[in-house]
């Protein structure tokens, strides 16, 4: 079973403009999420997939620097973006990580892997999605089902989301439903960077971790209960809807 990761990069962010870039630690917000799927076991290639935007240009420039593969596609048909990537390496399937979560569950996108490799299927369901410290979690498709949905979908909302067609019409799809660990299910947290505060987060958990990419995500989930004046940071930040 051949499976890659594409990381959607972009510069552009309404809420805070060129976070991905942003420093964490001694590295970047983008280092951090291709250092921890690079541990993910049973991963063939991790790959960057951004824009034709000039502004990312940096992006391929830092991913030409750390030797890290870089694609680049339509900045707003990401689908399409994916999906022209993804044919390039011919995998089994896809995992889709965004580069605005630099601290991705290397532990659990393995644990979706065997998952999938025990039952095969279009897609990976995490059963408590809803109830997930949101930015720690992976989604797993297979090439077929996602070269189905490249071509059927035409909804900006499916363009741009790259897997939401397959959960809005999960009767056309097989689907695999892995249990996520109860150390991820505190919903009331965020380790994303959506904006300044999560940001401010994110870097006083690197500033107390240090530079150790490796770190099981339980320890920031248990460092954050324990420190709740840290989690309140960006607490009463929501996450932007879909349309």
């Amino acid at each position: 079973m051949k499976n890659i990761i594409i990381i959607q990069a972009r510069m552009g962010s309404s809420r805070l403009p060129g976070k991905i870039l942003l420093p964490l630690g001694k590295s970047t917000v983008l280092e951090y999420v291709v250092s921890r799927c690079q541990k993910i076991s049973d991963v063939q290639h991790v790959i960057v997939a951004t824009s034709t935007l000039q502004q990312d240009d940096q992006i391929e420039a830092w991913c030409q620097e750390k030797h890290v593969d870089c694609y680049r596609g339509s900045e707003t048909d990401v689908l399409s973006r994916y999906y022209e990537c993804a044919i390039q390496y011919q995998p089994d399937y896809v995992i889709r990580v965004t580069s605005d979560c630099p601290f991705v569950d290397f532990e659990t996108a393995a644990l979706a892997i065997d998952a999938m490799k025990k039952e095969p299927s279009d897609i990976l369901i995490n059963r408590q999605q809803s109830e997930a410290t949101r930015g720690l979690i992976v989604e797993m498709i297979s090439f077929k089902a996602l070269e189905k949905i490249y071509h059927i979908s035409t909804e900006q909302r499916h363009r741009e989301h790259v897997t939401y067609y397959a959960y809005e019409y999960a009767e056309e799809f097989k689907q695999t439903i892995l249990d996520l660990p109860s150390f991820m299910l505190h919903p009331e947290l965020r380790l994303t960077v959506d904006t300044e505060e999560d940001y401010n987060l994110c870097t006083t958990l690197t500033d107390h971790f240090g530079d150790r990419t490796d770190i099981s995500s339980s320890e920031y989930i248990h460092y954050l209960l324990q420190h709740p004046e840290i989690a309140k940071l960006n607490a009463h930040i929501e996450q932007k809807p879909v349309i």
